[in-house]
């Protein structure tokens, strides 16, 4: 894409942060909300005090909101693309709270100086990946910005006793990953210019790729889910730390199980690393035990900073093989990547 009247326009080149490595600390976080009036609401059944996924608003003894926003920096220089991921990515927390998505609204930062164009590739990036939902995009707000960003507010339905919470793992429950991490690590070496072409590619398919399909198995009754949420900025250590702490539980992560994306990890020792990744573990380091020796580098890896990554589930040991074979069925990737059990609230990575 040619900016008017110059050279080629390199989407990632006006980023600070790429994708959801752009969020901010959740130490950070906890230190912005805590001094915040939390205005109490009995029809509020989900706020932001347990780091959920969405918040979620009760409208009937039948029905309850799920309302989610997720906005962020390109993460890749394809204007179409980067729209299909930045949509994907703000409609997952719906299905991570197992609910259903009704309409979105686009929200729009965007340079004056940049070819119109590439703005209205990148909304039919995201109006292509909400049609694929099956949900309307019915709006939106726009404004003008020195670096480029773009998501949605979506909204969604849900049953107030069928929430899926990331804080309702029991002791022995199985952990299930839906997607390979690594996508971090990945967008960085692109930015970098030392991306193998076939990695390119292949993240590129995976951060566009709904998470519809694992939403819709995890609420499909065939088994019970204690536990849900989906792998975005705070990386996989982060996120299930979230899961772990909230259950007040120690998650056990089965280093050898857990999938990578190719090439990751010769990556993350060449010091290909996104600062949103080296924050995640500097912030979840007094909370994980690692293995005696283990590589910084794939520490690193464990803790990047994912874009639109897949659900994490916490299933009981005996519907694990029954969740894993329905994920398959539905074409969704499944990796039990390890299990909760009692213990300090915490992370042990064997």
């Amino acid at each position: 894409m040619a900016a008017d009247g110059g050279g080629p326009v390199l989407l990632t080149s006006l980023s600070n942060c790429a994708g959801c490595a752009a969020k901010l600390r959740p130490d950070v976080l906890s230190q912005l909300l805590a001094g915040l009036p939390n205005v109490r609401s009995k029809q509020a059944l989900v706020g932001y005090d347990t780091s959920d996924d969405a918040a979620v608003y009760k409208l009937s003894p039948s029905m309850a909101v799920v309302e989610t926003v997720d906005f962020f920096p390109p993460v890749l220089d394809d204007p179409y693309a980067y729209g299909q991921i930045a949509a994907a990515n703000a409609m997952s927390d719906i299905w991570a709270m197992g609910a259903k998505a009704l309409f979105a609204l686009n929200i729009v930062a965007f340079p004056k100086d940049l070819p119109i164009r590439m703005l209205k590739e990148i909304l039919a990036g995201g109006a292509d990946k909400a049609r694929e939902a099956g949900i309307p995009v019915l709006g939106g707000h726009s404004i003008q910005s020195p670096e480029p960003k773009y998501g949605m507010a979506v909204t969604g339905l849900v049953h107030p006793k069928k929430i899926l919470r990331n804080s309702g793992g029991r002791p022995g429950d199985r952990l299930i990953l839906t997607k390979p991490i690594g996508t971090g690590i990945a967008t960085t070496a692109l930015k970098r210019g030392v991306a193998a072409k076939n990695l390119i590619t292949l993240v590129t398919r995976q951060m566009a790729q709904l998470n519809k399909a694992a939403g819709e198995v995890f609420v499909s009754g065939k088994f019970k889910v204690n536990a849900l949420t989906d792998v975005t900025g705070f990386g996989l250590l982060g996120h299930l730390l979230e899961v772990a702490r909230g259950s007040k539980l120690r998650a056990q992560l089965q280093l050898e199980h857990v999938p990578l994306l190719e090439g990751i990890p010769q990556l993350a020792a060449a010091d290909v690393v996104p600062g949103g990744t080296r924050t995640n573990l500097a912030h979840v380091a007094k909370w994980v035990k690692f293995p005696a020796g283990l590589p910084e580098h794939v520490k690193l890896v464990l803790a990047d900073a994912q874009t639109n990554g897949g659900l994490l589930a916490a299933v009981p040991a005996k519907d694990e093989h029954k969740a894993v074979a329905a994920l398959l069925k539905a074409g969704v990737f499944a990796a039990v990547i390890g299990e909760l059990q009692r213990g300090k609230p915490g992370i042990e990575v064997v």
